[in-house]
């Protein structure tokens, strides 16, 4: 725990062993005076630090070794709390499940050692620091207590002996008192210029060593700790050092101390002159000096009364004056500090050092000791003043804020001692004077309203302090102690607090004004509504949220009644002044109201949880219109900035409106704001409330029968948006019950539904857009028990899929079915969504599960969902819908409609017949007794008779006066004759409605309530003040008054609008005659989903239930309807108008149809041509490539169009993509997959892989044998060969060219680069870097195909070694050089360049050009090998290959051939001859060449098949091809035997070559194997080969003793991939389709397909392997030849023999690493591991999920030659392919060459979805089809073409 000390000098131990002993005496005078005189010594101010230290170290171990004082005082360690303090990045816990406070934390040790299986808990990075709240039992439940702390320990630790702390009681004050000194002299004064901050961080680092070793006293256990608190909390010991005799203090450093004193208290006679306001200005700051007492100096009650009345100078605007309390008795905030004790002044330095992280990890370090808490807490409240001056000052507040929240989290969350705070420190009042205080510093004057005399000052957004939230730690703080119970309660019952807090609230009231710019765009768009919105929320919603979870029962009554109250009182304030007497200013909005907001959510809390009467706590009928005008501005104002109205702000103004609406900020923004208006429509006149609504929207003068009209105060082309958000906002205002009686788990549902019918939605991002109540500790725990019970009964949980363009799905929620059918709110999902765009989503949705359902076919209307009951309260609410203003415009609105006016859309239609609905569900109780004439009688006004919907709605309107401009056609028209002569008995009044001003009618509204609130004198001056600012709109000269035939009544024109709406002439016959049981039971489900057909039908036929009359107006109506004329087109212009708006929308449907089309036919395109791994789309393209195999004639160009043959001249190319691949060489040969290491232990061994096992072969060939003859008997490539793949696209390789220039100038490409050939395909747009040319097809085939030849063998070998011998000839002559060669060489040497030189350089001399030819015939084999991969390592499935559509085989063959046939074999060394021939003898063989060739039973089969056909002149005959297999099969199965023999025991082998012997009189070539076996045992054994075996006994092999069936398998398992490979490249060649088969039958179907197995023999299923043998010379001597090779290398290298013999040919399939269930188990063990390489912790480690090498992502340490540690392992692993797992981000991410893009995850949590950069934290599970997708992409080389987003890494990775 403690570095290794340097050895200190033997006589320091002994004066400190000697001091030691002389204080352990009962008289100690002598020796403390010694001990004294040294520390004085040791500890002067000029003495060296270093020293000192060693000093105090031998001291406190009494002359003992340190290492061991520190175990000896560890061992009596009694804590019973963990206490572990870390600083930020630090990952910990939260277990939700066992936290009493929602701050716990626990360290991972203490979390993994706990119980907390199926909690909710989560893992997280802490920011600000923290510490493990582990055996706290205030901060969290026992029963989640880790097994070290769940032991009350105190009882069995031994108590400690006094000798061994003696020393430290006495050494460690002094040291304490010399830090305190070293802090004292390192300040300057003042620390405002940067450089005197550097000298700061200079002399902590100077320091750094002393505050560890206190750090690591507090790491010694509690006894240390407790002798340190001693220490610390001490007042005589800091008497004695601090004032003692004058030489021990330093009087320089003491006069320090006394100048950084001066700035510590609130009250400071300078800064009342220096602060821009004034400190007594707004009467807050005097507030503290006034009745504030302390405990610590008596104060002179005379100075603060005197100040209060010196407040004579202007300041920025004037509050009342407000008092704190008689109670608040803490003088100590306003003084300057004194300091009574060592902890007082340390963390006064560290305050000052602006909290340095040593020192807060000391002073948190000895929390776990309770004295010491409380004092170092009591010590915390008395500096809080001036920590909050400090941090205002800070340059780095950030850093600040983050460590004070370490320490003060740890204090104010624990309740118990927060409590005992309160009480005895008076903490509340602290806070809440020291938050004012700091707000004060950025106050200016308020413009809203009255800019010249408003009085109102509020906080200046732009001010640091807002914008940069210096303010947080302060705040956070508060809501953290107002989460307790007790403190809360004593906040709420403190009437002093109260007001000085809502005093608080209101420099947020009205900040951030916006006002409308009308003229031209605003040059300078402030981002100041950040710093509002989260000002807003964090220092006025969240501790609104925290005082509301204490007021929930009725016993909490009089805490509501007293926040209502003061509330009201400070609103009243607020309207003063800023003198608002009725009317906004126009022009101006602001979002922040908090005083409205807590005004509301008490209200509703008083209601819903408290039984208070609403009326109890209202005002009077003045301040709820007061009330209600801003938040109603708001709305309005977003239906403005919605409607373009404030483009000229800028984009911010929108980014308000949306932030106000945000998931985050709704509960306590627009949801109480709505809410204020629901209570105050339901206690105002609902005509005043309506007309209101009109007037604050700006569409009055739109709500006129005339279909012309003028609006003073909006362009028409606001209008109709603008109408929409009035109706609309009416619409929400009355259907909306969340705070209206609604319980929180319908809340809960409601919102659930509104967010999953915009879209389905994950678990994670549901949690995020629900709108819990915002402050975490209300007690809602977002996840908690009923969320997740509520979210199973509405939605659905869809798995996560993957779509076949690779990109990957979360686990997402989707509505259930009957939430659809029943429950989708429309209202809500409107009030909920930030972009418009959202609601359009919920209707597609919608309409997309009618027509899946069948429910209904049309564009539905959104469907009208009944509501939940009214609380009692508010039944007043409804009056709005039975008010005549309202009837009068939803009857003008349906005749404008009917009439198709202009600015009418369906959107205002829906929103009218909904009111209608909304009226109809909420009838006023029973109608009165029905008679005929009672309509008539009771017509009291033009209008309408009374205020009930029902009966209005059959009222018929004849005339109507409306004022229209005289240009309008109803002015020429004549009024009609029977004006006068009307039926009514009242005469002409009851028959014409008369010009209805909704203005007028407010004013009037208004006038009647002033007079009733106030006194005659404010009658003369209020209403003057309004009549100035409005005309009324009549007013305006040019409009004139016209009587209108209007004849209809609601019901009628919902009628017609029926026929309009359907389109058909009398569409509408009423339900009930046909049948009447439909009145009995209106809800028929067939009305609840549809259009606005089925809305008018649902509307009649609840008009005609509730009301007889309505019923016969209805028939009646349907009676006399004739066909509607069409409305009369009113002039040339508007039909002009209207058509062009006709026209329009034909456009726009045309343009719809043409997209769709368009998307379709793409769609389809993409499918054939994208389509990665579709077995059913490659049908037809395999159609097509094997035709092209076949004819191989014709090809399009897919960039000039042009079809045509591939020529010499103009040749033809496939667009390929050439990349280097190690998959093949990552193979191992058991089949259990290698798990990835997390313990120690684990580890993964390279040896076994592919890779490996060819290095290793090919380096011991080339110790031992000719170099040329080494590099042709293996083939390379299994690590950083090429592979080459194609989309199928051909195109002329000189179009390819001018496509490259052209990419070249284009500068806007992202993601590959055309320096490096990249580009993608014209057509397909898949990646490439390269074009392969097409082998021009003109002399016929091009691999000849010819029927079976009855030729022997033996003539067909002499032909191919005739061949062979000509091998200069070539068809297509080098010499001539045709840009087709041209095209070949410039691939072949692309084809070199895709992969790394190390990677094709094997040859021991330099550039040799066998390296070159083993190159090419290994980029066959890779090529080969990956494509049998592919097909799953087995060809039983045929031809149809997952690949086969795509394959460039035939073409890339052609380029190799080309290019091998340059380097012509030596004859001599030709192993064509060995292989066929009996050689004699050669003497001379060692003459000239020291080294001998490599034996043929050591080559590899498969390579030596590829030179032989890839050498042979063209072209190739089939026959050819098949003598050239036969032969190959010979040698094949003699390794097969061979490898074999090596697995029999010695006893076995004995046996079988007896009985080998026997069988060779009666052998038959090609029948049995056992006579050969037996043969190449008994040629093996006269060499040393069988000989190590022996020695070593029998115990490698096997005990199961070899039958005839085994050995058959075991032979037919070692030829089977030589098969494997020739049937693909037959395939390939001759175009040959392979047939498919079981897998049993494989060896049968592939020998019969390449002609092996003879015709006789193809029908039985009973052959032997041997059956396909055909030797070309007699077998026993070619078997003789070949094993003598063997024997004579064996004679010199016994040992080689068996590592260079080929044992197995099979490997398994390429697999990743296989990674655990449980991330966490990655997780812990990887992201504390050290680098191997810098051996440091990496900041951002990662894996390679290939091999499992653990690398530093992006760190510089691990950088060699300007590449990241990263790419430089891609090259090396993967060969420029890497996958690494990130640790801290659970993402994968892909690098390939010099790009790299981010996969995914492949870790999901239990619901389905990534946790990215884990920020969750919630446990993750492995997602097998993932983790199976990402292993299949990097098989089959797919990387580029699936995954979209690629960017460069320039090697930084």
């Amino acid at each position: 725990m403690m570095a290794a000390e340097p050895p200190v000098s033997p006589d320091k131990r002994a004066t400190a062993a000697l001091l030691k002993s002389e204080l352990s005496r009962p008289d100690k005078s002598a020796g403390m005076e010694r001990l004294n005189e040294l520390l004085d010594g040791v500890l002067g101010a000029d003495g060296p630090a270093g020293e000192a230290l060693d000093w105090c170290k031998c001291l406190l171990a009494g002359g003992d070794n340190f290492e061991d004082f520190c175990q000896a005082v560890r061992s009596y360690d009694n804590a019973t709390l963990c206490g572990l303090v870390w600083t930020a990045n630090f990952v910990a816990y939260r277990c939700r499940t066992c936290g009493i406070s929602p701050c716990m934390s626990l360290c991972a040790e203490c979390f993994n050692q706990g119980e907390h299986a199926g909690h909710d808990f989560n893992m997280f990075r802490s920011q600000a620091g923290g510490a493990c709240d582990c055996g706290d039992s205030n901060v969290m439940k026992e029963t989640g207590f880790c097994k070290r702390h769940r032991v009350k320990s105190q009882s069995c630790a031994p108590s400690i002996p006094h000798d061994l702390l003696v020393m430290s009681e006495l050494v460690i004050p002094r040291f304490v008192f010399y830090l305190i000194q070293s802090l004292r002299d390192g300040y300057s004064e003042p620390a405002t210029d940067v450089t005197s901050e550097r000298d700061l961080q200079k002399i902590l680092q100077v320091l750094d060593p002393q505050i560890s070793f206190l750090e690591d006293l507090t790491k010694m256990g509690a006894a240390m700790r407790s002798v340190l608190t001693q220490v610390l909390t001490n007042q005589q010991h800091y008497k004695d050092l601090c004032c003692g005799p004058g030489e021990n203090v330093c009087a320089k450093s003491h006069e320090k101390y006394l100048i950084a004193l001066k700035g510590s208290g609130l009250a400071i006679p300078e800064e009342k002159i220096s602060s821009g306001v004034q400190e007594s200005s707004p009467g807050t700051s005097a507030l503290t000096v006034q009745d504030v007492a302390s405990g610590k100096g008596t104060p002179d009650p005379s100075d603060s009364s005197d100040e209060e009345e010196q407040d004579g100078r202007q300041c920025v605007g004037k509050r009342k004056r407000v008092k704190l309390s008689s109670s608040t008795k803490d003088q100590s905030i306003m003084d300057v500090l004194k300091h009574k004790s060592f902890l007082e002044e340390l963390l006064f330095w560290t305050i000052k050092y602006e909290f340095p992280q040593k020192m807060v990890t000391f002073l948190l370090n000895m929390l776990p000791d309770q004295d010491y808490k409380i004092a170092f807490t009591k010590t915390f409240v008395q500096h809080y003043a001036f920590i909050m001056k400090t941090l205002k000052k800070s340059h780095e507040s950030d850093t600040m804020s983050n460590r004070i929240v370490h320490i003060s989290v740890q204090l104010f969350s624990n309740e118990e001692l927060a409590r005992q705070v309160t009480e005895e420190c008076q903490l509340l009042d602290v806070m809440v004077t020291v938050l004012l205080y700091m707000m004060e510093s950025c106050l200016i004057k308020s413009e809203l309203q009255d800019e010249e005399n408003s009085l109102h000052v509020v906080v200046n957004c732009g001010e640091a302090l807002l914008k940069n939230n210096t303010y947080w730690p302060l705040v956070s703080d508060f809501i953290n102690i107002l989460s307790h119970q007790s403190v809360a309660k004593k906040f709420l019952e403190d009437h002093g607090l109260l007001v000085t807090w809502m005093n608080f609230v209101s420099f947020f009231q009205g900040m951030n004004l916006n006002k409308r710019e009308l003229s031209e765009h605003v040059e300078f768009e402030s981002q100041t509504y950040y710093a509002a919105f989260a000002a807003e929320l964090e220092a006025c919603a969240q501790p609104m949220w925290g005082l509301l979870s204490h007021c929930k029962v009725r016993e909490t009554q009089e805490y509501t009644r007293n926040v209502v109250r003061y509330c009201l009182e400070a609103l009243q304030d607020w309207f003063d002044a800023i003198n608002f007497v009725d009317e906004p200013a126009p022009n101006q909005v602001t979002f922040h109201l908090p005083l409205h907001r807590y005004y509301a959510m008490f209200l509703s809390k008083a209601v819903k949880c408290q039984g208070i009467e609403l009326d109890s706590i209202l005002p009077d009928q003045e301040m709820l219109m007061k009330l209600m005008i801003h938040p109603l501005l708001i709305q309005s104002s977003l239906s403005e900035i919605h409607s373009n109205m404030w483009v000229r702000n800028g984009l911010q103004i929108k980014g308000q409106a949306m932030t106000y609406v945000q998931s985050h900020f709704c509960n306590s923004m627009i949801d109480p704001d709505i809410y204020l208006l629901q209570v105050c429509a339901s206690r105002l006149d609902p005509d005043y409330f309506i007309s209101s609504v009109f007037e604050r929207f700006k569409v009055v003068d739109l709500l006129t029968m005339a279909s012309q009209h003028q609006n003073t105060v909006l362009d028409s082309d606001h209008e109709r948006s603008m109408l929409e958000g009035a109706l609309t906002f009416l619409v929400i205002l009355l259907s909306l019950r969340l705070h209206l009686g609604m319980t929180d788990d319908e809340i809960l549902r409601a919102e659930m539904i509104a967010q999953l019918c915009m879209n389905d939605r994950t678990h994670s991002s549901l949690l995020d857009l629900i709108s819990f109540n915002p402050n975490p500790k209300s007690g809602v725990i977002p996840g908690g028990c009923s969320f997740e019970s509520m979210l199973s009964s509405v939605a659905d949980f869809k798995a996560p899929v993957f779509e076949p363009g690779g990109s990957m799905q979360q686990g997402m929620y989707t509505p259930k079915s009957e939430v659809w059918d029943q429950e989708f709110d429309p209202v809500m999902v409107i009030l909920r969504t930030v972009y418009r765009r959202d609601v359009q989503s919920a209707m597609d949705r919608y309409m997309a599960f009618l027509k899946q359902t069948g429910r209904f076919s049309g564009n539905p209307w959104p469907p009208y969902k009944k509501r939940s009951a009214l609380h009692q309260d508010y039944k007043g609410l409804m009056r709005l819908l039975h008010c005549k203003t309202l009837h009068i415009v939803l009857f003008t609105l349906l005749y404008k409609i009917l009439m198709d006016h202009q600015n009418m859309s369906e959107h205002v239609l829906c929103m009218v017949l909904y009111l209608m609905e909304l009226g109809l569900e909420n009838s006023p109780e029973e109608e009165p007794f029905e008679e005929e004439s009672a309509g008539q009688q009771r017509c009291h006004d033009s209008w309408f008779p009374g205020s009930d919907l029902l009966c209005n709605m059959r009222h018929f309107i004849n005339y109507v006066r409306v004022r229209v401009p005289e240009t309008a056609p109803e002015v020429r028209r004549e009024p009609p004759a029977s004006t006068s002569s009307d039926s009514s008995p009242s005469g002409h009044n009851s028959g014409t409605a008369q010009v209805f001003s909704l203005v007028a009618e407010r004013r009037k509204k208004f006038q009647e309530i002033i007079n009733r609130n106030n006194s005659e004198a404010n009658q003369v001056v209020r209403p003057k003040s309004s009549a100035l600012k409005w005309t009324a709109p009549g007013s305006t000269p040019q409009l004139t008054t016209v009587i209108l035939e209007v004849k209809e009544s609601m019901l009628s024109l919902l009628i017609k609008l029926h026929q309009k709406l359907s389109g058909k002439p009398n569409s509408y016959s009423p339900p009930w005659l046909d049948d009447p049981d439909c009145l009995v039971q209106p809800d028929l489900p067939k009305y609840a989903h549809g259009d606005g057909v089925t809305a008018v039908e649902r509307i009649l036929l609840k008009a005609a239930t509730q009301s007889r009359l309505n019923r016969q107006s209805i028939d009646e109506i349907c009676r006399k309807t004739a066909p509607p004329t069409p409305p009369k087109k009113s002039s040339p212009a508007e039909k002009k108008t209207l058509d062009k708006e006709e026209r329009r929308q034909k456009a726009r449907e045309r343009q719809q149809k043409l997209l769709a089309e368009f998307a379709s036919r793409q769609k389809s395109f993409m499918e054939t041509a994208m389509d990665i791994e579709s077995p059913e789309s490659d049908v037809a393209m395999e159609i097509a490539a094997s035709e092209q195999q076949v004819s191989e004639a014709i090809c399009d160009c897919v960039i000039c169009g042009q079809s045509g043959p591939s020529t010499e001249d103009r040749p033809i190319g496939l667009v390929v993509l050439l990349q280097a691949t190690s998959v093949l060489g990552h193979r191992r040969k058991g089949s259990e997959p290698t798990k990835l290491p997390t313990m120690e232990e684990e580890q993964i061994y390279q040896e076994g892989t592919c890779a490996a096992v060819h290095d290793v072969k090919l380096s011991i060939l080339q110790r031992y044998f000719k170099d040329s003859s080494c590099l042709q008997s293996v083939s390379i490539g299994w690590e950083g060969g090429v592979y080459v793949q194609t989309c199928g696209h051909t195109l002329h390789i000189d179009c390819h060219k001018s496509y490259m220039e052209s990419l070249k100038n284009d500068q806007i490409l992202q993601g590959f680069s055309v320096d490096k050939g990249e580009f993608t395909c014209p057509l397909c747009r898949q990646f490439a870097n390269s074009v392969l040319p097409c082998f021009p097809s003109n002399n016929g085939e091009r691999w000849q195909h010819h029927s079976h030849s009855s030729k022997s063998l033996r003539e067909l070998i002499r032909e191919v070694e005739e061949l062979q011998e000509q091998l200069g000839t070539f068809p297509v002559s080098i010499s001539s050089e045709t840009n087709l060669s041209k095209e070949m060489e410039a691939v072949m040497k692309d084809i070199k360049n895709t992969t790394q030189k190390k990677y094709t350089d094997y040859s021991k001399t330099l550039g040799s050009p066998d390296n070159d030819f083993l190159f090419m015939y290994s980029v066959a084999r890779t090529n080969l090998e990956l494509e049998l991969v592919l097909r799953g390592d087995n060809l039983c499935s045929g031809g149809a290959s997952p690949a086969g559509k795509r394959s460039c085989l035939n073409q890339l063959f052609h380029v190799l051939a080309m290019h091998m046939r340059l380097y012509s074999i030596d004859s001599e060394y030709n192993p064509w001859k060995k292989l066929t021939q009996i050689l004699q003898n050669k003497s001379s063989e060692s003459n000239n060449d020291d080294r001998a060739e490599v034996p043929l039973l050591f080559r590899d089969v498969t390579s030596l098949l590829l030179i032989q056909v890839l050498t042979m002149p063209q072209p190739l005959r089939k026959e050819h091809f098949v003598c050239i297999v036969k032969v190959l099969y010979t040698l094949l199965y003699t390794q097969a035997m061979i490898s074999l023999t090596l697995k029999l025991r010695a006893e076995e082998r004995a046996s079988w070559r007896e009985s080998g012997f026997h069988k060779r009189s009666s052998y038959t070539s090609g029948k049995s194997w056992e006579a050969l076996l037996g043969f190449v045992i008994s040629e093996l054994s006269a060499g040393k080969i069988y000989q190590d075996e022996e020695t070593e006994g029998a115990s490698v092999t096997s005990f199961a003793v070899w039958s005839l069936q085994s050995i058959e398998q075991h032979l037919r398992q070692f030829c089977l991939p030589f098969l494997r490979i020739t049937s693909l490249l037959q395939h390939y060649l001759f175009g040959v389709d392979i047939p498919s088969c079981q897998e049993e039958d494989e060896f049968a179907a592939l020998s019969s397909y390449l002609g092996l197995l003879p015709p006789a023999l193809q029908e039985s299923h009973h052959f032997l392997s041997a059956c396909c043998l055909d030797w070309p010379v007699t077998d026993f001597d070619l078997l003789s030849q070949w094993c003598s090779e063997l024997a004579l290398f064996s004679e010199t290298h016994p040992e080689q023999v068996n590592v260079l013999l080929v044992h197995d040919t099979k490997w398994e399939l390429p697999h990743l690493l296989q990674l655990p269930e449980i991330y966490n188990t990655i997780f812990q063990y990887y992201h504390r591991k050290c680098c191997s390489v810098c051996t440091k912790v990496p900041k951002d480690p990662a894996l390679c999920l290939v091999c499992g090498t653990f690398v530093c992502l992006k760190g510089l340490c691990c950088k060699s030659q300007s590449y990241c540690e990263c790419v430089s392992h891609s090259q090396n692993c993967g060969a420029g392919t890497g996958i690494f797992l990130l640790i801290n981000a659970s993402v994968i991410i892909i690098i390939r060459g010099h790009r790299f893009c981010l996969w995914g995850s492949v870790y999901l949590d239990a619901h389905g979805e990534e946790d990215r950069e884990l920020r969750r934290g919630k446990p993750l599970y492995i997602c097998k089809e993932r983790y199976r997708v990402l292993e299949q992409q990097w098989v089959s080389h797919t990387f580029d073409h699936i995954n979209k987003r690629w960017g460069p890494h320039y090697n930084g990775l």
